[in-house]
């Protein structure tokens, strides 16, 4: 099957609805154009940066470019995605309230992932994963009305990776290579909190 076909969300209505059809497109389109340059139009620098920065680590704690690649690749495929259904009011009640619930989930995550590199002795890999995690089964309420199979199965990729326990002890050792890492992406995730963009 091609990923065409998998990307596509049938209309589940015989009348012809320019604006799903429209809603659709979008996130076909952009789901396949998820480069650097589509996610710098919809995000803003500093949200830009953080995502180089994730990239930069992940490339260097999985050695592999193309491993690298894919998820953040899927992590904006993520983002896109969400904008398009926010922004084009697709979510019924309970999901827009779901949807406050996630983005309070991600700022408490985001200065949990600050705070454990200002405060030393602090970082406790188990909370960091299971936040990671309870944003993950947020995200999965959230799109499934709206999205894939496919899409699902990006979400977990995105997850696996940033909640593992051991990319985690890895990125927090304050001895270890991925020091400079850590700096940059909670220096981005604080500008990020500062600007209320998180």
């Amino acid at each position: 099957m091609s990923s065409e076909v998998e990307d596509s969300k049938e209309v589940t209505t015989d009348v012809f609805n320019s604006k799903n059809l429209a809603i659709q497109a979008q996130k076909k389109i952009l789901g396949k154009m998820a480069s650097k340059s589509i996610a710098t139009a919809l995000v803003d620098d500093t949200s830009s940066e953080v995502l180089d920065e994730l990239y930069r680590v992940t490339k260097e704690y999985t050695q592999s470019k193309k491993e690298a690649e894919r998820i953040i690749k899927n992590l904006i495929k993520i983002i896109i995605k969400l904008a398009i259904l926010y922004r084009n009011s697709q979510f019924n009640q309970d999901e827009i309230a779901l949807m406050e619930k996630f983005k309070k989930k991600v700022h408490q995550l985001a200065m949990t992932v600050v705070s454990f590199y200002q405060v030393d002795f602090t970082f406790d890999r188990n909370v960091l994963s299971k936040l990671l995690n309870e944003c993950r089964d947020m995200l999965h309420q959230i799109i499934q009305r709206h999205l894939t199979a496919k899409s699902h199965g990006r979400v977990d990729i995105v997850f696996d990776h940033f909640s593992d326990c051991e990319f985690l002890a890895a990125l927090y050792n304050p001895f270890g290579p991925y020091k400079p890492h850590l700096e940059r992406l909670c220096e981005g995730v604080n500008k990020m909190l500062d600007e209320d963009n998180i």
